[in-house]
C-alpha cells in the first residue's frame, strides 16, 4: 500500500492511500509528556491536531481561537486531582498552521513531577485529547510537508546522540545536511528528463533539446553525486545500535557479577563452577548518561583445554570461544577483568602488558577477598571493583562512559539508520543511471534513456519520502519514542 502525498499547501485532514482508504487518521488532537523521563524543574506536556484549543479551554486556560493568531504565551494554573491540587502552568500556543506539524499545536509548561505531568496528561485526554503514538509528532511534521525523511530520521538521531559530536551531525542533517543534496540531484534528474521529453514530443521535427555529449556528461554528474552521497552515509554509519562494551578474562574472575553490578539487576547467570556462562549475555543500559550495551562474554581458556569438535565436551567450550572472540572484535570498548583474590597466571601477564590502549580497559574484580594486589608491569592502572560491596562500580561506569564519549567517531547510530534504509534505493539509482548512460553511448532510443532517468527518480523520492510506503514509515517511526 502506498500512500498519496498531502496537498500542495500541506493541509490534511485524513491521509489516504492511493486507492482512497484510510491510512492515518490525523484531523484528531494527540497528547504526551515531551520532557525526558524523570524528576526535573520543569516538564512538558505537548498537544497537537485541531481541537488543541478546546483542550487547553477545557482545562482551565482562557483562550479565545478568534482573537489568538500568533504564537502566544499565557501564565496560569491547573486544577488536578486530589492530593495535587492546584499547580503553575504556562501555556506556549501555536493556533496556526506555523507550527511543526502544520497543525495548532500547544505546551503546558509546568512543574517536572512525573505524577503531576500524567495528571496533566490524563487531564487534556478527558478534554478530547488521545495519548500519541511512537514518533506522531514528527509523522504529522513529515505527513504535512514540513521536514523529508531524513530529517524526521535526525529527530530521532538528536534524541538518541551520544556526545556533542554527534548531536551535531543529527542538527546538520535536520538542517538539510542530507537533504538539500538529494533534492538538488532530483531537480537536476528531473530537469535532464524534461529535455528528453520535450525531445520526443518533437520527434518529427528538427528540434535537439539537449545533445548525445551534453545527456551522457550530465548523466556522469549525476552519478557520480550519488555515489559521493552513499559514501557519505557509508562513513558515517558504524552501526545501528548503541555502542557494545564486552567483558573478557578468564573463567570465573567475576564479568557476570559486574556486568550485574553495572546494570542494576541480575542480567547474567552468577555461578561458583568456572565456565558457567556458554554463551554471551547483553544488556541495555545508560551510564552516567551514555547508553551502550554490555555484553557478557564465556571465559577464555586455554587452547589445549578443548582442541578438536569431535571431543564432545570440548564442542560447546568452542563454540563459547568463538563467540567470545567474534564478540570481542566488534566491540567499541573491551573490559579485561583480572580476579584480585589470586595470582595472575602467565596468560593474564601477557594480556596486562598489551591492554592498555584507549579501546580497553583493565579492571580488578573480587577485591573484597583480596590481602595484596600486585603492582602491574603496564601503564594502565585498573579499576578496583567488588560487586559484594559495590567498591568501584560508580567509578567504573564514569570510565566507560568516559572511554566511549572519547573514542566515539562523531557519527550517530540514526545515519547508519538512513544509510541501511538507503542503501538499495541510492544503488538501484546509480544503476539506472549507468544504464542509462550506456543507453546515450550506443545511440539507443531516448525513450529508453528516459525510463532509466524516472527509475532513478522513484529510488531517489523513496530516500527523502517523497515516495513511499506504509511499512517504510513504520520501520522509521517506530523506532521514536513517546512524545517526539
Amino acid at each position: 500500500m502506498s500512500l498519496s502525498p498531502p496537498s500542495g499547501d500541506g493541509s490534511y485532514n485524513t491521509y489516504l492511500t492511493t486507492d482512497n482508504s484510510p491510512a492515518v487518521i490525523l484531523d484528531d488532537t494527540i497528547a504526551a509528556i515531551a520532557s525526558a523521563p524523570g524528576g526535573a524543574m520543569r516538564g512538558i506536556v505537548r498537544l497537537s491536531g485541531q481541537h488543541v484549543l478546546a483542550c487547553v479551554s477545557a482545562i482551565g486556560f482562557d483562550v479565545d481561537g478568534e482573537t489568538i493568531a500568533s504564537p502566544t504565551r499565557v501564565s496560569g494554573e491547573i486544577q488536578l486531582p486530589h492530593p495535587l491540587g492546584l499547580v503553575p502552568c504556562d501555556l506556549f500556543l501555536w493556533p496556526g498552521r506555523q507550527s511543526f506539524t502544520r497543525q495548532p499545536v500547544a505546551e503546558l509548561h509546568t512543574i517536572g513531577s512525573p505524577p503531576v505531568l500524567e495528571a496533566v496528561l490524563d487531564q487534556v485526554c478527558k478534554a478530547s485529547a488521545r495519548p500519541a503514538q511512537p514518533g506522531e509528532f514528527t509523522m504529522r511534521a513529515f505527513l504535512a510537508g514540513r521536514i523529508d525523511l531524513t530529517q524526521a530520521e535526525a529527530v530521532l538521531g538528536a534524541i538518541d546522540a551520544v556526545g556533542q559530536d554527534q548531536l551535531a551531525t543529527a542538527l546538520s542533517q535536520m538542517a538539510g545536511g542530507l537533504a538539500t543534496p538529494l533534492t538538488q540531484l532530483r531537480e537536476s534528474l528531473l530537469q535532464i528528463l524534461s529535455h528528453l521529453e520535450a525531445g520526443l514530443d518533437f520527434v518529427d521535427e528538427d528540434i535537439e533539446f539537449v545533445t548525445a555529449e551534453e545527456l551522457q556528461q550530465q548523466l556522469e554528474h549525476a552519478a557520480q553525486q550519488i555515489a559521493e552521497i552513499a559514501e557519505q552515509m557509508e562513513s558515517r554509519g558504524r552501526s545501528a545500535d548503541e555502542p557494545h562494551v564486552v567483558f573478557t578474562g578468564l573463567p570465573n574472575v567475576g564479568k557476570s557479577s559486574l556486568l550485574n553490578s553495572l546494570a542494576g539487576e541480575s542480567a547474567a547467570i552468577v555461578s561458583d563452577i568456572a565456565g558457567t556462562t556458554r554463551d554471551y549475555v547483553t544488556c541495555r543500559v545508560q551510564l552516567d548518561g551514555v547508553r551502550c550495551v554490555l555484553v557478557d562474554t564465556a571465559g577464555i581458556e586455554n587452547t589445549t583445554t578443548a582442541k578438536t569438535e569431535e571431543d564432545s565436551a570440548a564442542a560447546p567450550s568452542l563454540i563459547a570461544q568463538q563467540h567470545t572472540i567474534a564478540q570481542s572484535k566488534h566491540a567499541d570498548l573491551s573490559i579485561f577483568c583480572l580476579d584480585a583474590s589470586r595470582p595472575l597466571n602467565e596468560f593474564e601477564h601477557g594480556e596486562v602488558v598489551s591492554t592498555f590502549a584507549d579501546d580497553r580497559l583493565l579492571v580488578w574484580t573480587k577485591t573484597d577477598h583480596a590481602t595484596h594486589i600486585p603492582a602491574l608491569p603496564c601503564a594502565d592502572n585498573p579499576i578496583r571493583t567488588s560487586s559484594t560491596t559495590g567498591q568501584g562500580i560508580g567509578q567504573l561506569s564514569r570510565e566507560i562512559a568516559h572511554r566511549l564519549q572519547m573514542n566515539e567517531g562523531g557519527d550517530g547510530a540514526y545515519v547508519s539508520m538512513t544509510s541501511i534504509r538507503c542503501r538499495d534505493s541510492l544503488r538501484s539509482g546509480a544503476e539506472a543511471l549507468s544504464r542509462g548512460e550506456q543507453l546515450v553511448r550506443q545511440n539507443e532510443g531516448e525513450e529508453l534513456v528516459a525510463a532509466e532517468l524516472r527509475v532513478a527518480l522513484n529510488e531517489l523520492a523513496q530516500v527523502v519520502g517523497a515516495a513511499y510506503t506504509d511499512d517504510i514509515l513504520d520501520r522509521v517511526f517506530s523506532q521514536f519514542c513517546i512524545g517526539k
